[in-house]
């Protein structure tokens, strides 16, 4: 406990007081100059109507840049600057410009097997779009499905990642958005340190802010001597820049090429059930084998050699994939919020967009703007069975607020929503029609879709997708399905949802 204040709240103090100070002094420039040239002030109010102009122009969600126009034409000096440093992309840092490069490079390993895509059209023209936009301009790879795992608990996934960890002989990927010491954590990293005296190469990568409370600021120099090489991802630091927004929420381990983990789960006790913090934890764990691992190979090594340059060449880590039979198709693709696709949404609307059946969808977060809404509610009115799973217990009582704020509009255009009663959701899950299904990191909210670096796997045509389907069906027979009475509100609570959903891109 004594660490913990001498290290994470010290750390908090350090980063809060430099960052006040940095606003306060750029406002206080702003003022003097407003004090000593008047026109200052004119020029300030003529910027704030360009930016406003500007964000109305090139906005990919109006909706949710709202909040930014408000603030601007509201508070024209601290609005101006919190959007230069926040919300613009007008200033850049090094680390920013260092992943944007990365990104590009890593395009040359991305290889599409065209002989996939001729047999994907050939079996499924009405749903080939779909694969074509992943492929060609998400960038993305389709391949056939030759090894994929479903596990609907963080604790039933766990022990196979232990399995998989003592097989490694050439190396092992890490790159989480949480990592906390614990029983999950050390039994790993009890592993990982074996493996580093057998000669096996380990990296592991974190978010320096996910993992804020969770270790300490030396804790990548720690597993360094250890012989592991660390990088934690995008260092908080006390000068306010834009980076600061974009996280790596991304949870993803690659072992020798051969094997890779993702899913909601992070590497910490809470999400295998040991630690008990809202109830149980309902997540999961997915595990690939086949050709796909590669996709998943190149977005680790990407990000890490943004960040510390190692390799010359992504092709040593290429190894000849484990061969299982073919079960469908199978796509890992990859959120950035440096680029212009919005590769997660645009796959979570296709989804829905092609649905004819059913879509049921498994989120922790439900804040969306009016495309996703008006997109769910024509989905129920073509008479698909849309529903929505949410947590019953919330991890962030304001955000719990926000989601239910969507419920009434929701159920009253057709959408079924239930709240899994045991406790809290963290799984991010579409799945529609017995047919396709996407599990990864994205949660339904302004900054897993447009913030954050994020990564998926998407499935089509396997067994594994009966899987998801029953995992959600019990979530769903766990839970309780929101009946529209529970939605009632007073006019205290519907301006405080309305100021809420307002804030939430800032969230």
């Amino acid at each position: 406990m004594k660490r913990f204040f001498t290290t994470t709240i010290g750390r908090i103090l350090i980063l809060l007081l430099a960052a006040l100070l940095q606003l306060g002094f750029h406002m206080a420039v702003v003022r003097w100059l407003n004090d000593k040239y008047s026109w200052i002030e004119y020029l300030l109010h003529i910027l704030s109507i360009l930016i406003t102009l500007g964000i109305i122009k090139n906005s990919r969600h109006l909706s949710s840049d709202i909040i930014w126009i408000l603030l601007i034409n509201a508070f024209p000096i601290p609005g101006t600057i919190l959007y230069l440093f926040l919300g613009a992309d007008l200033i850049v840092s090094r680390t920013y410009r260092e992943i944007k490069t990365s990104e590009t490079d890593a395009q040359r390993y991305y290889r599409q097997d065209e002989r996939v895509m001729k047999a994907l059209k050939k079996e499924a023209p009405d749903k080939y779009g779909h694969f074509e936009y992943i492929s060609s301009y998400a960038g993305y790879p389709v391949y056939k499905n030759t090894g994929f795992d479903y596990y609907p608990l963080g604790e039933e996934g766990y022990p196979i990642i232990l399995d998989e960890l003592k097989k490694a002989q050439k190396f092992i990927f890490i790159e989480y958005f949480i990592i906390e010491r614990g029983q999950m954590w050390d039994q790993i990293l009890e592993i990982l340190e074996e493996k580093v005296k057998q000669g096996v190469e380990v990296r592991v990568m974190y978010d320096d802010l996910g993992s804020f409370f969770a270790l300490p600021a030396d804790y990548a120099d720690q597993l360094e001597a250890k012989g592991i090489k660390c990088v934690p991802f995008n260092r908080i630091s006390p000068i306010l820049n834009i980076i600061i927004n974009h996280r790596d929420h991304r949870k993803m381990m690659v072992i020798d090429g051969k094997v890779a983990f993702s899913g909601g789960v992070n590497l910490a006790d809470e999400y295998i059930n040991v630690k008990e913090k809202y109830g149980k934890w309902k997540d999961n764990i997915i595990r690939i084998t086949g050709e796909a691992v590669w996709s998943y190979t190149v977005m680790f090594l990407t990000h890490w050699n943004a960040l510390r340059k190692n390799d010359r060449t992504f092709l040593s880590y290429r190894n000849e994939p484990r061969r299982g039979k073919l079960d469908g198709y199978i796509a890992p693709y990859g959120e950035t919020p440096l680029d212009d696709e919005i590769c997660a949404q645009n796959i979570y609307m296709n989804i829905l967009n092609e649905a004819s059946e059913y879509c049921y969808i498994c989120t922790p977060y439900l804040i969306i703007d009016t495309e996703m809404v008006n997109a769910l509610i024509l989905c129920a009115k073509k008479g698909v069975d849309v529903r929505i799973v949410t947590p019953g217990i919330p991890d962030k009582k304001m955000v719990f607020q926000i989601t239910r704020s969507y419920y009434e509009q929701l159920i009253k255009g057709g959408v079924k929503i239930y709240e899994y009663d045991p406790g809290f959701v963290h799984a991010k899950v579409f799945v529609s029609d017995d047919e396709i299904a996407t599990i990864g990191t994205v949660n339904l909210d302004y900054r897993s879709l447009y913030l954050h670096f994020e990564n998926g796997t998407l499935l089509y045509r396997s067994e594994k997708i009966a899987d998801i389907k029953n995992d959600l069906l019990s979530m769903m027979e766990e839970g309780h399905e929101v009946a529209l009475k529970e939605c009632a509100h007073g006019l205290i609570r519907e301006f405080l949802w309305a100021l809420l959903r307002l804030l939430a891109p800032l969230m």
